[in-house]
């Protein structure tokens, strides 16, 4: 008996992880699971997905502040896997929502939000920019808004809020992958 138990407890630690869920929830269909480091994912999740850049309007850097103050007013707030509303969000419900606030339509997905805007390195972020975070699997799997001074809000799921965390923490920094800007950059203006 115990040499079943043995054979079945890795299962039942991924299905546990399957359920308990995490961030970049699918848009049009049922959330993504997103288990624990190194448990399989399903085939494409956690991918970037291959294709054209994604052409968001940009918001004018006077708006920044605002945009900013917006993200952070949901500090607090359950995580929620696909979540995409106040009452819980996942990390790309959260940014989607914020945006939307302004005028921005963001992609829902992470690996689709991972080609909106352009392409920057991590020493050009601003406040208002999006960083990008490899969690599980290849590719970008979480994302997080900069609101300055080394730090970005985001809506993990490991502590169930959205809060505001250093992107230069060592386990940030180890996962990082990308920034884009969907906000007109202030130097450029």
């Amino acid at each position: 008996m115990t040499g079943v138990i043995r054979r079945l407890l890795p299962l039942a630690v991924v299905v546990l992880a399957a359920l308990s869920g995490a961030c970049a929830a699918r848009s049009g269909g049922p959330p993504v699971p997103r288990p624990f480091p190194g448990a399989a994912l399903p085939p494409g999740a956690g991918e970037t997905a291959p294709g054209p850049p994604v052409t968001v309007p940009t918001l004018p850097p006077t708006l920044v502040p605002a945009l900013v103050n917006t993200a952070l007013e949901f500090r607090g707030v359950p995580y929620r896997n696909g979540g995409s509303d106040p009452s819980g969000f996942d990390c790309s419900g959260f940014l989607q929502y914020v945006f939307a606030k302004f005028g921005t339509v963001l992609p829902r997905e992470v690996r689709d939000q991972y080609r909106a805007g352009t392409s920057i390195d991590l020493d050009e972020v601003e406040a208002g920019d999006l960083l990008f975070f490899e969690t599980v699997g290849r590719g970008a799997s979480h994302v997080g808004m900069v609101v300055g001074a080394g730090e970005f809000v985001h809506a993990p799921s490991s502590r169930g809020v959205v809060r505001v965390e250093r992107y230069d923490a060592a386990y940030w920094a180890t996962r990082f992958v990308g920034a884009r800007r969907v906000v007109s950059s202030s130097q450029a203006e």
